[in-house]
C-alpha cells in the first residue's frame, strides 16, 4: 500500500498552505529534532489590521542557546498567551464567524500554560486541524530514530514510517537529494501553493499569507472552499 508523509517545522498558527499540506498526506511529522532559527515561522506569524499585518510573536529564550533544536525552545515570557489573544480580539471581534470560535480560541490562548514552544505550536494545529475537517495522522520526528545529514535524515524518517511518497514544500527543491529518495523506493513531489483564491478577509487590500484563522473568523464553515486540498 502507498502511504505519503510530510516533514515539516512546527510553525505558530500557520498559514492555510500549511495546512492543505498537512490534508494531503497520510502523516504528517512535525521535524522539532531541527535546530530553532530566529526570525522565522516558528515563534510567530501574521494577522490583519485596520493598519495592515501586524505580528504576534511568542517570546522565547535564545540567549546562550543559539544551537537549540526547536522542542527544546522555551517561552521567556508567560504573558504572550493573554496580549495575542487580546490582539486578536480587537481585530477579528467583528469578523463574521469570531463569535462562532470565539471561546475555542480563547480556552486555547488562556487554558494553558505550555512552557516549550514545540508543544504550543503541537496544540494550534492540532486544534485548528479539528476545525477544518483534517484527520491526518501527525507525530513527531522525536518519535523516530534519527542519522545522518538533512537529506539522510528526511530519507530514514520516511523509511521508519513506511512511506512510499514524500510531499515536500517547494523551497526544499534548492537542497533535496532526490535521487537518495528514488534510490530507496520513494518518490518525491512538491506542494503547490499558487492559484489561491481570494476570501471575504476584513480591512483591504488582500493579504493571503496570514494565519490560517484570518480565513476560519472570515469565513468559517466555508473556509475550506478557499483550499487547495478538499
Amino acid at each position: 500500500m502507498s502511504k505519503t508523509i510530510a516533514i515539516v517545522q512546527s510553525n505558530y498558527v500557520p498559514w492555510r498552505g500549511y495546512f492543505d499540506l498537512i490534508n494531503s498526506v497520510d502523516e504528517f511529522i512535525l521535524y522539532d529534532d531541527a535546530q530553532y532559527t530566529r526570525r522565522d515561522w516558528r515563534n510567530r506569524n501574521t494577522i490583519k489590521s485596520p493598519g495592515g499585518q501586524i505580528w504576534l510573536t511568542i517570546p522565547v529564550r535564545v540567549k546562550g542557546r543559539y544551537l537549540q533544536n526547536i522542542k527544546d525552545t522555551m517561552v521567556a515570557d508567560d504573558n504572550w498567551a493573554r496580549e495575542h489573544w487580546q490582539s486578536i480580539v480587537h481585530n477579528y471581534s467583528k469578523a463574521e464567524y469570531f463569535g462562532e470560535y470565539r471561546e475555542r480560541f480563547q480556552d486555547l490562548y488562556l487554558g494553558s500554560h505550555d512552557k516549550f514552544l514545540s508543544q504550543i505550536n503541537y496544540r494550534f494545529i492540532m486544534a485548528i486541524c479539528r476545525i477544518l475537517g483534517i484527520d491526518t495522522t501527525i507525530s513527531w520526528s522525536m518519535d523516530y530514530n534519527l542519522s545522518g545529514d538533512r537529506n539522510e535524515r528526511l530519507v530514514n524518517l520516511c523509511k521508519q514510517a513506511g512511506a512510499t511518497n514524500y510531499l515536500s514544500g517547494p523551497a526544499a527543491k534548492s537542497y533535496l537529494d532526490e535521487e537518495l529518495f528514488e534510490q530507496e523506493g520513494i518518490s518525491v513531489a512538491y506542494m503547490d501553493y499558487s492559484g489561491y483564491l481570494d476570501y471575504g478577509q476584513l480591512y483591504p487590500p488582500f493579504e493571503p499569507r496570514v494565519s490560517v484563522i484570518d480565513l476560519v473568523f472570515n469565513e468559517g464553515p466555508q473556509a475550506t472552499k478557499y483550499m487547495k486540498s478538499f
